[in-house]
Parts: C-alpha cells; sequence; structure tokens
C-alpha cells in the first residue's frame, strides 16, 4: 500500500460537503412543512402508568385534506388534539404542524389555527350570529367583513332561520352546528374538531360532511370521531389509537390491507356455525355471529352455509371489523352510546 494512499478508517464516511448538508437540510425542512409530525410524543396525568393518557405516540401524516382519529373514550383522543392545538403541554415528546413546533411556537401556530374541543358550550345568552361576528372580530377581523363571514358561515351550515335565536332555545345538535360555523368563517387554515357531529340527525351529519369536504380543499382538518362510517366517508388519512398508544395510520386502504383477515361472514341468531378452520367468531349483543377470515377460507364457508340452506352476509371487513382486529373490541357499543345522546348532548 502506497504511503500517500488515503485510507478511510472502519465506521466512517466521507464528509459530506458544505452544499449537499444545506440541500439535505432544505429538503427536511420542505418535507416538514407539509406534515404534522409527533415524535414520541407522551401525556402522563398525575404518577404511575395508569395515569398515562399517550405513550410515545409517533405519527407522520401529511397536513392537507382530512386526518380521522378514531378510538375508543379513554384512547387518549382528546388529549392528543389539546397538544397539538397547544391547549396542552406533553410530558414529553415532540410535535410539529407544518414545521412549527406546538410547544416552542405555540403563540405562531395559534394564529393559524381554530379548534372546537369536544367539552365546548354555546353562550347561552348569545345567538349564533353574535357568537360567529364576536369570534371572527376577536381573531382581527373588522366589524365589516366578520358579519359578512358570520351570516356565510351560518347559510352553509343551514343555521340562518336560528342567527338571531338565543343559543339557551336551540337544540344540542343546533349548538354544535353554531359552534362550528364559528370556526369554519374563520381564516385557521388547520382546524380541529373534537367529535363534532355527535348528536346530530344523520341528514344534518351528511349536510356537515360535505361542507367539510369542500373546506378540506384548502384546509387541513384533524377530526376525532367515535362513527366509524364517518372516518370512512372522510379520511385522506386515518389513525387508530389504543390505550394511548398509536395502533396504525395510513389510507383506510392501506390500514385494510395491513390486518390479519379480509372477509367478514355474518349470521342471523341462532343460526348453526360452521368449522372454522381459520379465523375468529364472535357474537354481538343482539345473538348475530360474525365470522372474520380469509378469503379462501370465507369461500369454503360461504359454499356450506349454501349447502346447508343458512342465510347469511358475506363481504369485505367494515371499518369497525378492522378496529376490533387492531385493538381487541369493537366501537359498536360506543357508536350506539353517542347515537342514543341525540339532541341532547352538549359540548
Amino acid at each position: 500500500m502506497s504511503g500517500d494512499q488515503d485510507v478511510q478508517a472502519p465506521g466512517f464516511e466521507e464528509s459530506r460537503s458544505p452544499i449537499k448538508i444545506a440541500l439535505d437540510m432544505k429538503a427536511i425542512i420542505r418535507e416538514r412543512m407539509d406534515q404534522l409530525i409527533t415524535e414520541k410524543l407522551s401525556k402522563r396525568y398525575g404518577n404511575g402508568n395508569s395515569s398515562m393518557a399517550l405513550q410515545e405516540v409517533s405519527l407522520s401524516a401529511p397536513s392537507s385534506g382530512i386526518l380521522a382519529l378514531i378510538g375508543r373514550n379513554g384512547a387518549g383522543k382528546t388529549t392528543l388534539v389539546r397538544i397539538l392545538a397547544t391547549e396542552l403541554a406533553p410530558t414529553s415528546g415532540s410535535a410539529s404542524i407544518n414545521g412549527i413546533d406546538v410547544v416552542k411556537e405555540d403563540k405562531r401556530l395559534r394564529e393559524r389555527i381554530a379548534i372546537v374541543p369536544q367539552e365546548a358550550r354555546t353562550v347561552a345568552w348569545m345567538t349564533p350570529k353574535q357568537a360567529t361576528l364576536t369570534y371572527l372580530m376577536w381573531r382581527g377581523f373588522e366589524y365589516s367583513e366578520a358579519k359578512k363571514r358570520a351570516e356565510e358561515s351560518l347559510a352553509r351550515l343551514k343555521l340562518d332561520k336560528f342567527a338571531d335565536t338565543l343559543n339557551r332555545k336551540l337544540s344540542g345538535g343546533t349548538k354544535r352546528k353554531a359552534l362550528a360555523a364559528m370556526v369554519l368563517a374563520s381564516e385557521a387554515d388547520i382546524i380541529f374538531l373534537d367529535e363534532p357531529t355527535t348528536g346530530l340527525d344523520p341528514i344534518s351529519r351528511r349536510d356537515f360532511w360535505e361542507i367539510l369536504r369542500e373546506l378540506a380543499k384548502d384546509r387541513f382538518i384533524f377530526l376525532t370521531t367515535h362513527y366509524l362510517e364517518e372516518a370512512e366517508q372522510l379520511a385522506d388519512t386515518l389513525a387508530v389509537l389504543g390505550g394511548g398508544r398509536l395502533v396504525a395510520v395510513g389510507t383506510v386502504p392501506s390500514i385494510r390491507g395491513r390486518i390479519r383477515y379480509q372477509y367478514s361472514i355474518k349470521l342471523s341468531a341462532n343460526s348453526p356455525v360452521p368449522g372454522v378452520a381459520q379465523g375468529e367468531v364472535t357474537t354481538g349483543r343482539n345473538g348475530e355471529v360474525q365470522i372474520l377470515t380469509n378469503e379462501d377460507e370465507a369461500f369454503s364457508i360461504s359454499k356450506k352455509l349454501s349447502v346447508a340452506g343458512t342465510r347469511f352476509s358475506i363481504g369485505p371487513v367494515s371499518l369497525d371489523d378492522i378496529f376490533f382486529q387492531l385493538v381487541g373490541e369493537s366501537t359498536q357499543g360506543e357508536q350506539e352510546a353517542a347515537t342514543m345522546g341525540g339532541g341532547g348532548a352538549s359540548w
């Protein structure tokens, strides 16, 4: 070996040029500018592991369109929303939206966000129009522009006929829509909605979906929901929380592709259940039997049921089935409880 030959020590890479380092840093910054990123985000209330609301949640998702967060009560959904919306400090870890740190740059982020928390309530002695107008002026709008935006937002949510009605006289579902009108009227390009459609009737809920789809064309909407149909209909990105941990994140089709069983067979109560070589058999509260299995086994079982003359339905797994396989429990009971709340539910 020549004495003047350059030898690179094992374990050391060739030094990168300053230009290469600068370009790499720009690429990282550019990537983070369009992302919601959390890194080992945790939140503890009180002492002990039992008080961990979030446990090292690491999430990277586009900060555009609609991100739907699902999980049972106590999964950590509201805690995560409050941290991202700068309302609550994490115990450890970090989070940023479009490159803005939610803790270190909270004031800067607040200029760009609007939130309807789960526990928010309307002001009883104000009307929806007054509340929306006041909120917009608080955000810095001139009176004339705030008035125009308030009227347009209320009309879009079909609340114009209630615009001058005192909030205390409105139903629970209408109060929720009035709160949503306030944030939708703002210029905020990052909107947090914590279970916004709970208590709305099915028609109002679907009308609200259409508004969210329109808004999501040029804003980022972070939505938590009990309704799996809602998540499946709206989500560009779906995140699943279970016990304070991030269980899955991605598009609905990509998450569907990760689960073990892709097909669902349902039998009415008291129907004879054939042997299942591969899959899981569950019985619902109403006695309905469900078999989760793969494609080949689903074909085999359906043949047996057809020969036996047993009525059944078969199809791809639903989002609730996916949640069950990922988390180990269904959200159906929680959805039923939310639905039973009806229009009387309050924020």
